[in-house]
């Protein structure tokens, strides 16, 4: 008996034991703690807070009325949206630009990246990289802005200078198969400075004897770079490109519909631009909320389907 009291004495201790580790534990992660409570409310607030909201897409929503006392309709807006004679126009040019954005965008800060680290000289790289990354920072209205002045059919400066030399007026504004090639471009430059960043840091942490032991073996530059290089950054690069699909769906709306007319609105009109005109302008909460759903769930998918591939491939997923 006597022993089993020591048993139980000896339990409790080593019980009180890790609780007072774990006390410290926290204490000493406090400041830790307050870091991250802005992230976290930001989160709360701005994302898993809405949520509530999608209820509103189940609903023919009436703003005197509220939550409660509005009529549950199920998934009449859905049906709704998959009958409307634009939704295969939509759709397809969502999915049109989305896809452009991963073949033509996507790549451009990799290879940035790849450029600007071979770069030896300090001061000129982190000059090229300042200049490449300032875009970032400028306001779409700038750009298309700009865009609109450099390229207006009656008194745009290239468009009279193309004149001058002997060529056509180029209809950049209003003729459709400009629009998809204009709006890649303009992301391009706006953010491949920026979005290189990510990958230049990741480059800075391979270990630079891997480099010198394959110069000794009298590899290329270029070879350094396929076989080095690219392989050590490879998992951020699936990461961010996982991440990338969970934004498919979602297109700047700013640029979108700052480019946009009444010209070349056959391959310019995309959900957002839709949504704008159906929710905000027309005032069809319930149904536009419905269309966004639906955004979120492709997009869910899509990272979902681009996850399992990378495990497939022996890669690491974001999950």
């Amino acid at each position: 008996m006597a022993q089993s009291n020591t048993e139980i004495h000896s339990n409790k201790h080593v019980q009180i034991n890790k609780k007072n580790e774990r006390i410290k534990l926290i204490k000493r992660g406090i400041p830790l703690y307050f870091m991250m409570l802005p992230g976290v409310l930001f989160f709360l607030l701005f994302k898993y807070g809405p949520m509530v909201g999608l209820s509103v897409a189940f609903m023919e929503y009436d703003p005197f009325k509220g939550f409660f006392q509005s009529e549950w309709i199920g998934f009449g807006h859905f049906i709704r949206l998959f009958e409307e004679r634009v939704f295969l126009n939509l759709l397809w040019n969502t999915f049109v630009l989305s896809i452009y954005d991963i073949i033509f965008y996507f790549p451009a800060p990799i290879l940035l990246a790849l450029l600007l680290n071979e770069i030896r000289l300090r001061f000129f790289r982190t000059t090229i990289q300042t200049i490449l990354y300032t875009p970032h920072f400028v306001s779409w209205v700038v750009i298309v802005g700009i865009t609109v002045m450099m390229f207006s059919t009656q008194n745009g400066s290239i468009n009279n200078l193309l004149v001058d030399l002997g060529f056509e007026r180029v209809e950049l504004m209003t003729d459709p198969g400009y629009f998809r090639p204009l709006w890649v471009i303009h992301n391009i430059w706006n953010g491949m400075g920026w979005d290189a960043i990510v990958y230049l840091a990741a480059m800075s942490s391979i270990n630079p004897q891997l480099y010198e032991a394959a110069r000794v073996d009298g590899a290329t530059r270029l070879q350094m770079v396929w076989y080095i290089t690219l392989p050590s950054i490879m998992y951020l690069i699936v990461i961010m490109l996982i991440l990338r699909f969970g934004g498919f769906m979602d297109l700047s709306f700013t640029h979108i519909y700052l480019l946009q007319n009444s010209l070349n609105m056959s391959v310019s009109d995309v959900f957002d631009t839709y949504v704008y005109r159906a929710g905000v302008i027309g005032g069809q909460f319930s149904y536009t909320t419905a269309v966004g759903l639906f955004k979120s769930v492709i997009a869910l998918s899509m990272v979902m389907i681009a996850n399992t591939i990378a495990k497939k491939m022996g890669k690491e997923g974001v999950y």
